[in-house]
């Protein structure tokens, strides 16, 4: 797993993605004003995706399952892809937990 930590133009130009080995995007952040901001928020979703109680278990409207990481302060720190079908996003949510501790940030 690599996390992406990238700038944009935008007026909060800072985000970042959790992309497993195959590329695929597991979990994407909100837009954050500073690079600090953004590295506080990769940490707080390495730490609390270790926890079943941080997973909001959402469906699109669109019917897809996806799911939020939230804080202990209840914020969203973490918004995942939409997937095919609940086997998919637990499948996903397995691999978060096994491999973002080690993921390495790459900007």
């Amino acid at each position: 797993m690599t996390i992406n930590l990238r700038k944009s133009d935008a007026k909060e130009p800072f985000t970042f993605v959790f992309v497993n080995a195959e590329g695929k995007t597991i979990v994407k952040s909100e837009n954050y004003a500073q690079k600090a901001s953004a590295k506080n928020g990769i940490e707080s979703v390495k730490k609390n995706c270790q926890d079943d109680d941080r997973y909001e278990l959402k469906e699109s409207s669109n019917g897809k399952p996806f799911f939020n990481i939230k804080s202990t302060n209840g914020q969203i720190v973490g918004t995942s892809a939409l997937f095919a079908d609940e086997a998919e996003r637990s499948a996903a949510i397995a691999e978060l937990k096994a491999d973002s501790a080690e993921a390495e940030v790459s900007e």
